[in-house]
Order: C-alpha cells, then sequence, then structure tokens
C-alpha cells in the first residue's frame, strides 16, 4: 500500500499544491487531474522518489518512505511524461538498455514480444529516429510488458497514441491491476480501468508559499 499525507509542493515563491492525501491498495488506481500548473507531474515524482515535498510524509507497506526506499524502488516503475528514448539505438536496444540501467536485465525473447505485443513488429530493429512520436511511446511503454514492479506511476501514458492503442495500453493496465497492482496516473483524457479506482483533483494555487518575501509587480 501507499499512502500519503498532507503534501505540499512549492515552485519557486509559489505554492503549487497543499495538504494532498492519498492511499492506492492493490489492484486500485489513482488517476491525477489538473491545469497546467497545478503541479500533476511533480505530485508523481515526488511519489516516485525523484523530488521532495515541500510537507507531509509518504508511506510505503506503512513504514515512511526513508526505511522503506530500498524496497519501494524495487518494486516501482516510474514513466515520465518526455518517452526518453535513445534516438541512435534502435528498439529493442532502448528497451534492453532501459531494463538494465533499472537493474533488471532483459532477454531478447522477451523484449521482442513486448515490443510485438505493443504494436512494432517489424520495427524492433530500426532506430528510434525515423519512428513517429506514437511509435517511440510505444516503446516507453514497452516496459509495462516486461515489469514485475507492483507499483506503477505513469505521467501522460496516453499521449501521441491512437485510439486503437489507448484501447490496447488500457488492457494492459487492467491487467496489472487484476493481478493486484497499483497504478498511480495523470491524463487530459477520460479512459475506462476495471477495478476500483478514484480521481485526485488538484488545482492550481495563486498563494505564495509560507515564508515567501513578496514580490513586486511592475504596472
Amino acid at each position: 500500500m501507499l499512502r500519503a499525507h498532507g503534501l505540499a509542493c512549492d515552485r519557486g515563491d509559489r505554492r503549487l499544491f497543499s495538504a494532498v492525501d492519498l492511499c492506492v491498495s492493490p489492484g486500485e488506481w489513482l488517476q491525477v487531474e489538473g491545469a497546467n500548473g497545478a503541479g500533476k507531474t511533480s505530485l508523481l515524482r515526488m511519489l516516485a522518489g525523484l523530488s521532495p515535498a515541500a510537507d507531509g510524509h509518504i508511506e510505503w507497506d506503512g513504514r515512511p518512505m526513508g526505511e522503506a526506499r530500498d524496497d519501494y524502488h524495487a518494486r516501482l516503475l516510474y514513466l515520465g511524461h518526455a518517452a526518453a528514448i535513445k534516438e541512435d539505438l534502435s528498439a529493442l536496444e532502448n528497451l534492453q538498455t532501459a531494463a538494465a540501467i533499472a537493474g533488471r536485465p532483459l532477454d531478447e525473447a522477451t523484449a521482442l514480444a513486448a515490443l510485438r505485443r505493443i504494436g512494432l513488429k517489424g520495427r524492433e530493429d530500426l532506430p528510434a529516429r525515423v519512428l513517429s512520436q506514437g511509435q517511440k511511446r510505444r516503446v516507453a511503454l514497452a516496459r509495462l510488458l516486461c515489469s514485475q514492479a507492483r507499483l506503477w506511476i505513469l505521467d501522460e501514458p496516453f499521449v501521441a497514441l491512437d485510439v486503437a492503442a489507448v484501447t490496447q495500453l488500457c488492457g494492459i493496465l487492467d491487467e496489472h491491476l487484476a493481478r493486484g497492482g497499483m497504478l498511480i496516473f495523470t491524463s487530459h483524457q477520460a479512459v475506462q480501468l476495471a477495478g476500483s479506482g478514484a480521481t485526485l483533483k488538484l488545482s492550481a494555487s495563486t498563494h505564495p508559499r509560507a515564508g515567501a518575501e513578496p514580490r513586486e509587480v511592475a504596472a
């Protein structure tokens, strides 16, 4: 179980959000919504342990994140908004390289099966620079098919995908939830997922953060 209480995020002298509580248990999903600038990506990066929170705390399986960090990262898969694809590597090489960096070596047969299922059959050995944006996104999403992580945190996973690919990705997410996995994601579009889910709405704050010096605004 992932639980967070009282999370706050500052950017410069502005507080993006505060007092954010959430809880995700096995088989559950949470969709984070909000206008641009509300802090959706910042919240996901906090939950993934990539950025510190200005306030609040996060727990994994009932333990503070500081104590559970190694176990948490071993059970987490985070995909950011950018595809993070190396242009000179092939789709296959990108997938295997990402797995190696994460400390989870991936054999070629498993990687090829994932790429073909995600819709890249015949393009596995092409350099990423010749792929469309949607195809590059599919390369990144193929990591989901190779992952044993309990918690997936995905920032705009549906971006640049056509209708058929969105439907396919929803099926992959449903399979993950059916296995008892957990999912936190952002999306600007409505999607239908199985299992138990909830929506967290972030609203951009117009208030300065505590302790910030007031700024003069030119007339």
